[in-house]
Formats: structure tokens, C-alpha cells, sequence
């Protein structure tokens, strides 16, 4: 944790507005995390900001947020969708999707050896 981030947490009243590292560090989340909860319609920034401007949250808004649990949830979903997404993309891109690549021949080969060495049980140990 950085002095920065530290400080911030140790502030008495907080601002009316954060921008988007302060709410992370509000929040609990990561700085690049809070761009996929804009992008997936999680959080909203004040105004109607150009999708390269700086962005600012309404502190009150992230006060109910945090302490709602069914959000933290749904907003915890939606980034790990976002990477299950990503990886696959990139997988996808090597050859590795939709059951193709070395991961899936592996786990194969396991499957045959357990199938081929295992040898049934005697009767009445089950």
C-alpha cells in the first residue's frame, strides 16, 4: 500500500466526489477494475464524461454501494467474467479454444491411464 492510498484511507470525511482510484481504494477493488465495472454497467461516473476523460464517483453513491452485498456480489461476477472472458479470447487466438491444445490432451491421457489401470474392486469392499 502506498502512502498515497494510505492517506486516503485515513481522511476523517471523505469528498463529495472520488475519482476512479480513490473509489477503488473506497470500494475495495483494484484501479483497472473499476473500468470493467463501467463497461459493464456496475458503476456510473458523474456526468456524462468522454469515454477518455477523467472519471468521478459520487461518494455517497459508493457509501450505499459498499455496503451492499448482493452489489459486491454482482460486481465481483461481472470482473471475473471479464478475465474468464479475456483468457479465452487469447486462448482462442492460439489454437487453444473449444477443446484444441495441448491442456485438454493432457487431461485425456490422465483419464485413459485411470481408466486403463484401474482394476474393478472385489465384491463385498465397496
Amino acid at each position: 500500500m502506498d502512502t498515497a492510498h494510505q492517506e486516503f484511507l485515513n481522511w476523517k470525511l471523505a469528498p463529495a466526489r472520488l475519482n476512479a482510484m480513490q473509489a477503488a481504494w473506497f470500494l475495495g477493488f483494484e484501479p483497472h477494475e473499476i473500468t470493467i465495472l463501467i463497461e459493464t454497467g456496475g458503476l456510473k461516473p458523474l456526468g456524462h464524461p468522454a469515454r477518455n476523460a477523467t472519471k468521478f464517483f459520487a461518494t455517497e453513491t459508493l457509501q450505499r454501494l459498499r455496503r451492499d452485498e448482493k452489489w459486491l456480489s454482482r460486481a465481483s461476477d461481472a470482473i471475473w467474467g471479464h478475465w474468464r472472458e479475456q483468457n479465452a479470447r487469447k486462448h482462442g487466438a492460439c489454437g487453444r479454444a473449444n477443446g484444441q491444445g495441448r491442456s485438454v490432451k493432457r487431461s485425456a491421457g490422465r483419464a485413459e491411464a485411470t481408466t486403463v489401470e484401474r482394476e474393478p474392486a472385489p465384491p463385498g469392499t465397496e
